[in-house]
């Protein structure tokens, strides 16, 4: 294999790493390679990249492992993938630079519409070949036998938040979208009790508001289940059991198609568990529908 000519810049190294993330490089990085690589790319004006030591401690990896990593890149060592990563001072605003692909692209609409899709189709992918059966079911569990659901997430994952509520609440009742109500969030975790379960989902860059709940629930003894991207989302040492799913797309900012899909198999999966509470629950919603003549 011909060594792969390297970045120059960060957003040549971001442009590499979601091609790397997707299939389409050349260059083929190991789950901790990856791990490590998208960890540094957050690490910016961070004191931790003046030195290979300190930055190999602050990951928790080897010095070797780094200096691999920068040769599978193209660099010839660390120093040179140093200079590129020093080179950037101030990041631009994340939703501005996620958009990049698609804004900077002079690809017609339409194939910029198949480069979506295609991306979509490799996150998918991707969720099924990494899917965790183990933790899937132990979530299942968790939210069919808690009394009561809360399910939190913001801006972006408001929509993921308030389509899972609406999904749950299909075969049970007790489901909330917690600070939905005119309390607001501190006053509606506040009315949780320990044997509640709080849901929470986000994504990079994480959202501190979403963390703060669950480190508010986690302290109240509360069971938390994750919806996130990865083992580096902070929400993963705050939950009881974590699910991932892959966002990285051209969509001008996370993709939620995989959220959404993963959403979809905890109702289902819910509902299998438990036909008999789940099929009362959708003929009375039947019922009602039909009372009040709803089309």
């Amino acid at each position: 294999m011909t060594t792969p000519e390297a970045p120059t810049n960060m957003q040549e190294l971001r442009d590499l790493m979601l091609e790397i993330a997707h299939g389409r490089s050349q260059v083929r990085l190991g789950p901790k390679a990856r791990k490590a690589m998208q960890e540094i790319l957050e690490m910016d004006r961070d004191p931790a990249l003046l030195s290979i030591t300190s930055l190999s401690a602050k990951l928790k990896v080897n010095s070797s492992t780094i200096s691999r990593l920068a040769r599978s890149l193209g660099y010839p060592n660390f120093g040179a993938l140093q200079q590129v990563l020093l080179s950037s001072s101030t990041p631009a605003p994340f939703y501005s630079d996620h958009a990049r692909t698609a804004l900077d692209s002079e690809l017609p609409s339409h194939q910029l519409a198949h480069q979506l899709c295609r991306d979509n189709q490799d996150n998918i992918g991707y969720l099924m070949q990494h899917f965790d059966g183990a933790s899937f079911d132990k979530a299942v569990a968790l939210i069919n036998e808690t009394q009561r659901v809360s399910v939190y997430g913001i801006r972006q994952f408001h929509a993921m938040a308030s389509f899972l509520v609406y999904g749950l609440r299909m075969i049970r009742s007790d489901v909330h979208l917690l600070g939905s109500s005119d309390l607001g969030v501190a006053e509606a975790i506040a009315s949780l009790d320990p044997q509640d379960l709080l849901i929470v989902t986000s994504c990079a860059p994480y959202s501190r508001g979403v963390i703060e709940v669950a480190q508010v629930a986690r302290e109240k003894g509360m069971p938390v289940l994750a919806i996130t991207d990865g083992l580096e989302s902070p929400l993963v040492e705050l939950s009881n059991v974590a699910l991932f799913a892959p966002h990285e797309s051209s969509f001008i900012s996370n993709s939620l198609t995989s959220f959404i899909l993963l959403a979809e198999c905890l109702i289902n999966g819910c509902a299998a568990a438990s036909p008999e509470r789940s099929e009362q629950a959708l003929a009375e919603r039947d019922r009602m529908i039909q009372a009040f003549n709803i089309e």
